[in-house]
C-alpha cells in the first residue's frame, strides 16, 4: 500500500475481476468507454441499462470528467464511485451488481 500507484492498480484489477466474475455469471456485458481524453474504467451493460464504474483507491483527489462525457452522451442507470469517497472497495467486492441494474436512477 506504501506504493500508491501499484496500490492503485492492484485495487482496479480486483474490481474488474469482480466485474467480469459477474458478468459471466449473469450474462451480462462488460467493457471500458474511452473517448480521447476521457474516459471510464468499467462499462456494465444488461439489456438496455447501462451502468458506469470509476475506481479511485488513492489519496489524491481525480476528475471525474469521463464519467461526467459518459453520463451526457449515454444516461446510465447508475454511476459508481469504487473506492475514494464513494462505495467502500471492500463493500463493492461483496456486492451482486445485477441488483444496481434493476435499481431505478
Amino acid at each position: 500500500m506504501n506504493d500508491r500507484e501499484l496500490w492503485g492498480r492492484l485495487v482496479e484489477s480486483a474490481v474488474g475481476a469482480h466485474l467480469l466474475n459477474i458478468t459471466l455469471e449473469k450474462r451480462l456485458e462488460l467493457c471500458y468507454w474511452r473517448e480521447r481524453d476521457k474516459e471510464v474504467d468499467f462499462v456494465v451493460r444488461g439489456g438496455k441499462n447501462l451502468i458506469a464504474i470509476e475506481v479511485k483507491s488513492g489519496r489524491r483527489k481525480g476528475s471525474l470528467s469521463g464519467m461526467a462525457a459518459f453520463d451526457k452522451m449515454f444516461t446510465p442507470l447508475h454511476k459508481l464511485l469504487v473506492g475514494r469517497d464513494g462505495i467502500p472497495v471492500g463493500d463493492f467486492l461483496r456486492s451482486d451488481l445485477s441488483d444496481w441494474l434493476r435499481r431505478s436512477r
